[in-house]
């Protein structure tokens, strides 16, 4: 097998996510809060990935690619590895309360609670949770209610002594308060899910009917999450976001999560009621659902329980400086996220809303962060009578509403807001400040792998450089105005545009490690990269490593690569980090025969990025940065803490190099970043 199946590999990643909360070396409350990313990270699989596969299962029953089996055979494959990660996931969940017990702080549930624990939580339901759950009774006769994509729901049986049949009953969990509610106690932190109040309350809540028996079932709905834009003419753009965002929340069912202890009767009331197809897409689980929720489950003030607080670091270049603007017009500057901090690119906006010289500021946005301290800078820099542009993708999955918010905000405060073409999401990260003295214009440009979001800047780690260089922001000027008026199409010598010459560079570039290996044996590319799926790309770089170019690969998540076979990719290797930060940068260096090319990219190498995107890479032209891109690469090649291998097996065995002693390259890398700083070596 040539290539690993795309699904299958996702899966091999999430399971990655999974590992990060059974190590014992991550700290507990953070090894729960990994269950949290690892049931969100499985919802969106469901909802976008499998929501696609289950289309194809209906009319294309031939071989997937990377797996000998039809569209429905892979299908059942997800859920047979999604049921193992399942269960895995609850023995993992059972065991980390367990060791939060051993640190008092005590999970419990309806049927744990002592008398002045009931208290609390009367008072709590009767004064505010009362308030919120509003049941609906379930009948046959009646249509079955339309349930939210996010939602919690305890489907609710009652046995009465007066009627032969069970009455049935749906309750939605309030998303207004915590999942997570703690109880005071002074020997002891407690703590009890919302779920587990309603169910203390049930007789409380149907207090009206008679009945000798009542119990609550949780399960949860998730949804296909693709956008449908029809092609109405007589609508915009933005008009078809907003109705097809709508639309996903009546949208065909994907996967059925319910707790496996749910009576048969129930079971088979909801199957009917939500017309789903027994087994396909239905996971028996726990009692307990949702677990996205667990991202933020609270540190009951228990720092030796977290991670150590790290802070962002300055860096030496920018801070304290009287203009930020002024020394990027002196030398290239890179920002590497969250190791150093992402307020300089909020600084550099809100300097370029109030420099008498800045005439226009663009941008292009993907996602940004609910309160945007972006999007607030660009509205002050219209009230300076600045131009500003914003290139708005309407397509970010799960972000259309609040890019929908901004877009329609920046628009009414004077902002010109360009949307994105239905059918070529813009995913390039831009900025570019027009500066004009005496008639003399500089461009002032960002270009980076990661969103204009402080939030997501905390946990991603993304790259951005910030540049003056004419060859480079002139060529950033033309991508703005393709952006702007969705007609020129430019050439570009420098920089990597996709859909134009993304591609073509690539393998050009690949193609020039091949000749240098076979004349030299020099050949050499390094890659760290999210997603590795295009199998053009996969096919030249096996290509490679036949003619001898020695690759080494650090690929997050997806890779339908297959590293280590015999005549075919001996001189490839892969590995993954998953660890505290989200591995999110993406750059390229090409050994060029000890001249090495290095490039920045917004695109992974998928056929999507390359081929169907706007996306941006740039040349690393400073011989500063390229240094320090090498040591991000070397440490994170070294690491041998939180680095798996990534072969034929897919394993993900943790990588230990032969080395006894670990090198944590998250750690490492920053206390390289904070030795920098305290020697003001940059």
């Amino acid at each position: 097998m040539d290539l690993f199946n795309r699904e299958l590999s996702w899966l091999s990643f999430n399971e990655r996510v999974l590992q990060e909360a059974m190590d014992v070396r991550v700290p507990l409350i953070e090894r729960v809060r990994f269950l949290g990313i690892y049931s969100n990270n499985l919802d969106e699989f469901f909802r976008v990935r499998v929501a696609n596969l289950r289309k194809r299962t209906l009319v294309d029953h031939k071989q997937m690619e990377g797996f000998n089996g039809t569209p429905k055979q892979l299908y059942e494959k997800i859920r047979g590895v999604v049921l193992k990660h399942q269960k895995q996931f609850e023995l993992t969940y059972l065991h980390l309360f367990d060791e939060l017990s051993k640190e008092k702080i005590q999970f419990i549930d309806e049927n744990q609670l002592n008398e002045i624990h009931k208290i609390q939580l009367n008072e709590f339901f009767n004064k505010e949770l009362k308030h919120e759950i509003v049941p609906i009774l379930l009948n046959s006769k009646i249509p079955f209610p339309r349930l939210k994509e996010y939602g919690i729901y305890l489907a609710v049986k009652m046995i009465s002594p007066s009627k032969k049949k069970p009455t049935f009953a749906l309750i939605e969990i309030p998303n207004e308060y915590p999942r997570f509610y703690r109880l005071k106690d002074k020997k002891k932190e407690y703590f009890i899910l919302l779920d587990d109040i309603i169910r203390v309350h049930l007789k409380n809540i149907f207090s009206i009917f008679d009945f000798e028996k009542i119990e609550a079932y949780t399960f949860k709905f998730t949804r296909d999450a693709e956008l449908d834009l029809d092609d109405d003419l007589s609508i915009s753009f933005i008009e078809k976001i907003e109705k097809s965002v709508k639309q996903r929340k009546k949208a065909e069912p994907i996967r059925f999560v319910y707790d496996s202890h749910m009576p048969r009767t129930l079971l088979n009331f909801l199957i009917k009621s939500l017309k789903l197809k027994e087994g396909m897409n239905m996971i028996p689980g726990g009692k307990y659902h949702n677990f996205k929720d667990f991202i933020n489950f609270p540190d009951f003030g228990r720092q030796d329980l977290i991670y150590p607080k790290r802070p962002a670091l300055a860096h030496p270049d920018l801070e304290n400086k009287a203009s930020l603007l002024k020394v990027i017009q002196e030398k290239d500057i890179m920002l590497h996220f969250p190791y150093q901090q992402f307020d300089y690119i909020v600084d550099i906006l809100r300097e370029a809303a109030i420099d008498p010289f800045v005439k226009s500021i663009k941008i292009n946005v993907y996602r940004v962060a609910n309160h945007s301290q972006v999007m607030n800078a660009l509205l002050n820099a219209v009230s300076n009578g600045k131009e500003v542009v914003v290139i708005m993708e309407l397509q970010a999955r799960f972000d259309e509403t609040n890019n929908v918010y901004w877009s329609n905000r920046l628009k009414e405060n004077g902002v010109k807001v360009i949307y994105g073409i239905q059918n070529l999401k813009i995913h390039s990260k831009l900025i570019q400040i027009q500066r004009v003295v005496n008639g003399r214009e500089t461009l002032i440009s960002y270009i980076g792998t990661g969103n204009f979001n402080e939030k997501t800047a905390r946990i991603y780690t993304d790259l951005g450089i910030l540049t003056c260089k004419p060859k480079i922001s002139n060529e950033i000027k033309k991508v703005f105005k393709l952006l702007e008026n969705h007609i020129d199409k430019p050439e570009f010598k420098e920089l990597m545009v996709s859909p134009f010459n993304t591609r073509s560079k690539i393998i050009s570039l690949i193609n020039n490690e091949i000749r240098i290996a076979k004349k030299t044996n020099n050949g050499l590319i390094r890659l760290k990269i999210n997603n590795l799926v295009d199998a053009k790309i996969i096919d030249k770089l096996y290509e490679a490593s036949c003619a001898g170019v020695k690759i080494q690969l650090i690929v997050r998540g997806v890779c339908c690569l297959v590293a280590g076979l015999q005549r075919k990719s001996e001189n490839i290797e892969v590995i993954s980090i998953v660890d505290r930060y989200l591995e999110h940068a993406r750059f390229m260096i090409f050994g060029n025969n000890g001249k090495p090319k290095y490039y920045l990219s917004s695109a992974d190498w998928m056929e999507r990025n390359l081929d169907k995107r706007i996306e941006v890479g740039c040349p690393v032209i400073d011989l500063k940065l390229k240094k320090e891109l090498n040591i991000i690469f070397d440490y994170q090649w070294k690491g041998n803490y939180k680095s798996r291998i990534i072969d034929k097996k897919q394993k993900n065995q943790y990588r230990n190099n032969h080395i006894s002693i670990p090198f944590h390259a998250q750690e490492e890398l920053y206390n390289y970043y904070r030795k920098l700083n305290d020697e003001k070596l940059i």
